[in-house]
């Protein structure tokens, strides 16, 4: 039986390659790191001992974007090997990864293709699931990801999927913000519907991000986060309560006191939300 995540709440960062001195002296205000899972996933070498520095300080959310839990041919054994090698030597508070197909056994893309919402897709991704957890010994966290096409065959929304995937599966959701953001503004849904639809007590993490503008909105944190994507985030966290939260940056880095200084605008968020509730 897989193991469920242990309770955490607090606000993190991504450990990226511009900010690993910082992280690997301490000392840095947040409350975990997220790491990009397959960026360790190796025998040795720098990036690993650097990780294991880093995890002297500070407790480490496992974060990967390979895993491609919708794949048709069912998952990559040596891929889940070494997964399970990199969570065993780190402990991390959970291991979490996309509702996406990254590829075939032909090709990988390395792009999170978007999933189509079927009865048939959902019994694909649950035996997955099962498979993925089974092999971690752990419950994982399932991200929803951004879209920009739906699929004629679809058969149920988005965020009805995930719901009967997480009660199916028992899986946990990693609750991406700014995905739903861009999700409802590219497919003309209401956001407060998706998370009125998401299943409160599985949703153990937040993303925030920056996006680009325009008629069609493109998931490519590389900015700040907009003033839209906050207003959600602060109904989400109504919802959801305090779930650990995260803000993501993968382009553009800025220095580390600008990302701080954005974490505290979430910290400030979730104040409010819990002093309205007292």
């Amino acid at each position: 039986m897989p193991t469920e995540p242990t309770a955490f709440s607090g606000f993190g960062l991504g450990l990226r390659r511009e900010h690993y001195a910082d992280f690997v002296e301490g000392g840095v205000a947040v409350d975990f790191v997220e790491i990009i899972s397959e960026n360790y996933m190796v025998d040795g070498g720098r990036p690993l001992a650097t990780l294991d520095k880093v995890r002297a300080h500070y407790p480490v959310a496992m974060h990967g974007v390979s895993l491609s839990i919708g794949r048709a041919e069912g998952l990559d054994d040596g891929y889940l090997r070494r997964l399970r090698d990199l969570a065993d030597r780190i402990e991390p508070l959970w291991v979490s990864d996309h509702l996406c197909w990254t590829g075939t056994n032909a090709h990988t893309t390395h792009d999170l293709l978007p999933m189509p919402y079927t009865r048939e897709a959902l019994d694909l991704v649950c035996r997955n699931i099962d498979r993925a957890q089974d092999a971690l010994g752990r419950t994982m966290l399932f991200e929803n990801p951004s879209s920009y096409l739906a699929f004629p065959e679809d058969e149920m929304r988005e965020w009805e999927f995930i719901a009967e995937m997480a009660r199916r599966t028992g899986c946990s959701l990693l609750l991406d913000v700014n995905n739903v953001y861009v999700s409802a503004h590219n497919h003309g849904f209401e956001a407060e519907d998706f998370l009125a639809g998401l299943p409160a007590d599985r949703v153990r993490q937040m993303h925030l991000a920056g996006h680009t503008p325009g008629e069609i909105l493109i998931d490519t944190h590389d900015r700040p986060v907009c003033d839209g994507v906050w207003d959600l985030y602060a109904r989400a966290v109504e919802r959801f309560g305090h779930a650990a939260t995260m803000i993501e940056r993968d382009d553009d880095v800025p220095p580390l006191t600008d990302l701080l200084a954005e974490l505290d605008v979430a910290r400030g968020f979730a104040s409010a939300v819990e002093r309205r509730a007292a």
